[in-house]
């Protein structure tokens, strides 16, 4: 699954974007014990349920499970435990301004290797109420009838 020329994407949140508003995006790198990588690598990781929280200055990853490596051993990581991300202070702090706002919350998208390296792509995303969920189902249904009508 190659997104661009030296991307190659490993896990995606689907459920995100249908559960929130995404407001902005920013990508970030995540510390990984070796083991981890090479479970991403091998495509087993999941996004389902995880979000980012700034504590005492750094941004954490919260909820995402990354499967044990298949020829991993006794030095196997822990498949939930809470990963850092790395960001510029400034970066930090601007992210913990927006999520101080209520309602709002840090969200991943996706998980991808640039050039080699781990990165998470973060959104500041407002909860969806459940009408809110209903109307986005009508609008792609809506968009859906009429790409069919187009293509007749």
């Amino acid at each position: 699954m190659a997104d661009t020329d030296d991307e190659m994407i490993v896990v995606t949140n689907r459920k995100a974007r249908h559960d929130y508003t995404i407001l902005d995006t920013f990508e970030a790198g995540i510390v990984l014990k070796g083991t981890e990588v090479k479970s991403l690598r091998q495509g087993k990781g999941n996004l389902q349920d995880s979000y980012a929280v700034v504590r005492r200055g750094e941004v954490w990853l919260v909820g995402m499970h990354i499967g044990l490596y298949d020829h991993g051993n006794i030095n196997n990581h822990e498949p939930r435990r809470d990963r850092k991300l790395l960001l510029h202070k400034r970066e930090i702090r601007r992210l913990f301004g927006k999520v101080a706002e209520k309602g709002k919350t840090m969200v991943p998208l996706r998980v991808y290797f640039k050039s080699g390296i781990a990165k998470v792509e973060v959104a500041i995303a407002q909860g969806k109420r459940s009408f809110d969920k209903r109307e986005t189902i009508k609008k792609r249904e809506i968009e859906r009838e009429l790409e069919r009508r187009f293509r007749r």
